[in-house]
């Protein structure tokens, strides 16, 4: 979005008091030419930039004209970022509130030529992110475990056992937070387990309570957050299918490739003119938020828990639709 670019722009120059235009294409990953027709377009607007040419040369700002940067916060840059990978901070969280204030602020710089076009995008642009037929998972102590990761706090952490409802059984943990992975919405937390004497992956919403620590730790500096995921990714997966057993049989007329597509499939069986498929679905609570979404295509056989889950449900329904 071409905005969000002159934004990049503005900030950049001022940051770095003095950029060549080439440095500011490949930064915002554009072309030259698109950098100075974004620089001709600020300065149409009132934004005095300065082009030096030369070695030492480059665009900069006029002498004495400020972004206003001073009002951002570090907190408000961070938060700008995490949202520009994509990396969304709920409405109601702290985190949420922080962005909204950046934005807030940074909105006030923009010369006023381009108000019109942020307000209009923001009146006609919604990002929902939540599934069709649920809420997300809560994850009640994500806040504390972003701060301590931030400030390089060690955490005690108290966490639910895979495969348990909410408020089984948990266990006590002194983690070193090294880094938070998104993934399809769900939140991870990669830690330095002091009880198992390495890095572990462990599933935010897990995790019910967290104490920030006085202690501080330092990240190994040969330590990469997505070196270390995608070289986990595959073994992860593994782990939750056998750390995180729950499985489920159901019984299907004919397994389609979207149907399949949606199961982690641990056995198939023929059963007269139907298919029994033994799927994983890695714990009660969560088999009861995509259980669901299966009525219509297969039948809950067991175990006996979820099949009475779904029968209660089902009772609901027929109750709304009894009139």
């Amino acid at each position: 979005m071409r905005l969000h670019r002159l934004v990049a722009i503005l900030l950049l120059l001022e940051s770095r008091g003095k950029i060549k235009a080439k440095e500011l294409a490949e930064a915002l990953e554009t072309s030259v030419r698109s950098i100075y027709r974004d620089v001709d377009m600020l300065a149409e607007a009132g934004v005095p930039i300065v082009s030096t040419p030369g070695p030492s040369g480059g665009l900069s700002l006029m002498e004495g004209y400020t972004v206003d940067l001073n009002s951002l916060h570090s907190d408000d840059f961070v938060h700008l970022y995490l949202t520009g990978l994509g990396i969304y901070s709920g409405a109601g969280t702290e985190s949420g509130h922080k962005l909204k204030n950046a934005l807030l602020k940074l909105e006030k710089t923009l010369p006023d030529a381009y108000k019109p076009d942020l307000h209009k995008a923001k009146s006609r642009f919604f990002f929902d992110d939540t599934p069709w037929w649920s809420e997300r998972p809560a994850v009640p102590c994500l806040e504390k475990i972003r701060s301590a990761l931030w400030k390089s706090h060690k955490l005690t952490i108290q966490y639910m056992k895979p495969g348990m409802k909410p408020g089984g059984d948990t266990s006590l943990r002194s983690v070193s937070p090294y880094g938070l992975v998104v993934k399809q919405g769900e939140w991870y937390l990669a830690a330095y387990c002091e009880e198992a004497e390495e890095v572990r992956i462990f599933k935010c919403e897990r995790i019910t309570e967290a104490r920030q620590e006085e202690e501080t730790f330092e990240i190994p500096a040969d330590f990469s957050l997505e070196a270390y995921w995608k070289e986990r990714n595959e073994s992860f997966k593994l782990s939750r299918r056998e750390n995180e057993q729950y499985p489920v049989v159901l019984k299907v007329k004919e397994p389609g490739a979207n149907l399949r597509d949606k199961l982690d499939i641990l056995h198939e069986a023929l059963d007269k003119d139907t298919v029994l498929l033994t799927v994983n679905m890695y714990g009660y609570e969560a088999a009861c938020r995509d259980v669901l979404g299966l009525v219509g295509y297969a039948e809950v056989i067991a175990p006996e828990e979820l099949r009475t889950f779904v029968r209660s449900k089902l009772s609901e329904l027929q109750e709304w639709y009894a009139e």
